[in-house]
């Protein structure tokens, strides 16, 4: 098959040539300036396999072991890089496999674009071999979908997708393409980028009185308090907003998915919201006269009960997405638009300023928080080796510059709360939907989108095992993924709340596992399991030194729990240090 570039030579007296609708598909990743993309072929999406070979050479694909491995691969790799990821899938259980996935991209704001193949035009509706109504299973977990039935519709369609899926608050956009459709040949007068839609406005409107209103507020407070989420990062706005707090002297907080927007030491850092955040943060919450929040939406884990939630400040609330304005939690402004464009206008306004006492109240309850939390978790006692002295010693080797995708669970509750950044992207988890099996794949797709960082995935035993086949994936492609697993022989979280709220009554959640390096060993992966202290700072050397992938698991302690904690039902400043205090 010929490439577009040689047809272009050939035909160069004509403004047009005749391409497939597979052609023209993969014309257009080019054009967006795509070079590696994810996924499994199939029946239904052969044409586009097909035209990939004579693209192989511009276009890196990388063959997942499983859709779902796919879809999170090309979500780490958008977060890693700030770019869109892209995925390909066949119809039916392909299409279907991406829908956690889909769903995860949704609710964490992460830009994806995904091809799918579909059954014949003529054949929709009449319960084909493999085919799926994809368009309406996945309406609810897309920020756009669309279904192809002509080539000609091939260059717009997906200029429209990227568009969509990268701009204003990103999400994923899926595009389901009929066989027919992508064996179609047309004139293909070229791509263009699509930069406007009519109906679709990306970023509102910035009114200039809600920003003069804002400031008026954090001028006039005794007490503001800043809490930011992913916003600044997608909004490409970590200057603008390190900028805000410092000429304002705002003490700020993260969200888990906020974390690595400023690095975790800056003095005006003061920790974690949220459910397993830092004590200080949650309590003073609840104290503080002016709340600024900063591109995050109140979720429920960072809010617990909405009726105790900050009832005495001033909120002030900046989003790109309108949306999230008055959704959770009633704004006494609310400032629209983009935050790298909001923050500069609101900085502007702000008196010079410093709030030393106010400060020192969230350095007094951190203080509190390492006598009763932080020091047994990072320096235990006794023998077993702990979560958090894993990621104590994993911060000293990689001076916080690395990559960490987590898991979820109980090691990501730990990774969250201890690990360092240096600097933006740094951390990467699914936040919203809260996937197990996310890390692997998404680490593979984040040592893609940064291959100049160290990229470690930190997982659980169960976790691990829900998408442990993408060992195939490394195997084959080569990425160079450290994955530590921390291995407690319980499904962790379920476990701490059978244990804190239901009597102890272990339900099914002592999982069993198989020997993890013996299993890497097969993949051609290396790795040591560890479970001495003396023994865990020389194994997590090894790993890093690694040139190649490596797997280090660490057994750690079956029965730790996370603190601090803010029990389901309660409010943030109901926070509670230990198991005795629930």
């Amino acid at each position: 098959m010929e490439t577009l570039e040689l047809k272009q030579q050939q035909t160069e007296t004509s403004k047009t040539v005749s391409i497939s609708g597979s052609e023209a598909v993969l014309e257009a990743l080019i054009s967006e300036g795509v070079t590696t993309l994810f996924g499994y072929p199939g029946g239904a999406i052969m044409p586009i396999y097909d035209a990939l070979y004579d693209y192989c050479d511009k276009l890196d694909h990388i063959l997942v072991r499983h859709e779902q491995g796919g879809i999170h691969a090309a979500q780490g790799f958008a977060r890693a890089s700030g770019k869109t990821g892209v995925v390909f899938a066949t119809s039916g259980p392909g299409a279907t496999n991406l829908v956690t996935g889909l769903a995860d991209a949704m609710i964490d704001s992460t830009p994806l674009v995904c091809i799918t193949g579909q059954v014949f035009a003529h054949l929709l509706g009449t319960d084909a071999f493999q085919e799926t109504d994809v368009i309406n299973i996945t309406t609810p977990v897309t920020k756009w979908n669309y279904q192809v039935t002509d080539a000609t519709e091939i260059p717009h369609v997906l200029a429209k997708a990227f568009y969509i899926a990268g701009s204003g608050r990103p999400g994923p956009v899926l595009i389901d393409i009929t066989k027919n459709a992508q064996l179609q040949k047309f004139d293909y007068e070229g791509y263009k980028k699509c930069d406007h839609i009519r109906s679709y406005r990306p970023k509102p409107i910035v009114r200039k009185e809600y920003i003069e209103e804002a400031a008026k507020l954090i001028n006039e407070a005794e007490r503001p308090f800043v809490i930011f989420g992913q916003g600044v990062i997608l909004g490409k706005a970590e200057k603008e907003f390190k900028a805000f707090i410092e000429k304002g002297g705002l003490p700020a907080a993260w969200t888990i998915m906020g974390m690595s927007a400023i690095p975790t030491d800056h003095p005006l850092g003061v920790g974690m919201l949220g459910m397993h955040g830092n004590y200080g943060p949650n309590v003073l919450t609840n104290e503080c006269d002016v709340l600024i929040a900063v591109g995050m939406r109140f979720d429920d884990r960072v809010t617990g009960r909405l009726d105790k939630y900050a009832k005495q400040a001033k909120v002030i609330h900046l989003d790109i997405d309108p949306a999230e304005i008055d959704k959770n939690v009633k704004a006494t402004v609310g400032v629209w638009g983009d935050c790298k464009e909001t923050l500069p206008l609101l900085t502007e306004l702000l008196q010079q300023k410093v709030y030393p006492s106010w400060l020192q109240k969230f350095h007094d309850y951190m203080e509190k928080e390492k006598v009763t939390c932080i020091e047994p978790e990072m320096n235990p006692s006794g023998e077993v080796l702990s979560m958090g002295e894993v990621i104590k010693t994993l911060n000293e080797l990689t001076n916080g510059d690395a990559i960490i995708v987590t898991d979820v669970g109980q090691h990501q509750m730990v990774a969250c709360r201890y690990a360092k950044y240096n600097q933006s992207k740094s951390n990467i988890t699914s936040g919203g939907l809260g996937t197990m099996g996310y890390a692997l794949p998404a680490a593979i797709g984040a040592a893609y989108g940064d291959p100049s960082r160290t990229t470690v995935a930190i997982i659980g035993d169960g976790g691990f095992q829900m998408t442990i086949q993408e060992l195939g994936t490394i195997m084959q492609f080569k990425p160079n993924v450290k994955i530590l697993i921390l291995n407690n022989q319980f499904l962790g979280m379920v476990r701490q709340w059978q244990q804190l709220f239901h009597e102890k009554r272990y339900s099914f959640v002592d999982i069993q596992s198989p020997d993890f390096v013996q299993v890497a060993k097969g993949y051609g992966i290396e790795g040591q399991s560890v479970s001495e202290r003396s023994k865990l700072k020389d194994a997590l050397k090894a790993m890093l030194q690694s040139k190649e992938s490596y797997l280090l698991e660490v057994m750690v302690g079956k029965e730790n729990n996370v603190f601090p904690m803010v029990p389901q039902g309660r409010g943030v400043a109901e926070c509670v240090l230990s198991k005795e205090e629930i």
